[in-house]
């Protein structure tokens, strides 16, 4: 009989793992986060960065009705001075944002403010468009769900989106379905 530690044939098996990220930043991306802080202040600062980037999509979410279920958001850019906080959202569908109602952007700015208490801080809210939405993937993806979500075949869904990443121009396309059962979850 042999008898084997369990945390020492997990590291031989699963090996080590790192956020693809690492090895893009510099080369071929940035971060989404650009200020300066002492290691005091560190965690607050990067706990206001989570509570602007979530209120920012549930803003979208909540305020924003699109038959598709694609809010289309693919980052949230925040750079922070002393005396000014500035958001760059990057949109797919910009319009949806922008049209509609008007002062979206300023109530969403206000909105914030008031929610982070920002008295003595500016906060800058901007909107850049990407030039092709279905080529990325947070996009896709929500496109995906949203299908799913209003019962249409996942084979249908899937060809679907292979075929409007072929009109974006992509190079290439990889779906994996992932099947599993809804009595866990």
């Amino acid at each position: 009989m042999r008898f084997v530690d369990v945390d020492k044939e997990m590291w031989r098996i699963m090996g080590q793992k790192i956020n693809p990220l690492g090895f893009r930043l510099g080369t071929t991306q940035s971060h989404d986060s650009l200020w300066f802080a002492q290691p005091i202040n560190y965690s607050e600062n990067l706990q206001e960065d989570k509570k602007i980037r979530d209120y920012i999509k549930n803003y979208i979410k909540i305020n924003i009705r699109i038959s598709s279920g694609v809010e289309g958001i693919t980052g949230i850019k925040i750079k922070k001075r002393i005396d000014l906080i500035q958001v760059i959202i990057s949109m797919g569908f910009p319009k949806l944002l922008i049209e509609g109602k008007p002062g979206r952007i300023e109530e969403l700015q206000m909105n914030l403010q008031k929610k982070l208490n920002y008295v003595n801080r500016k906060l800058n809210i901007a909107i850049t468009r990407i030039a092709n939405p279905y080529g990325h993937r947070n996009i896709l993806a929500e496109f995906i769900a949203g299908q799913l979500r209003n019962r249409v075949s996942f084979r249908k869904a899937m060809k679907k989106a292979i075929e409007l990443t072929q009109q974006a121009g992509t190079k290439g396309t990889q779906l994996i379905p992932c099947y599993f059962s809804y009595d866990k979850y």
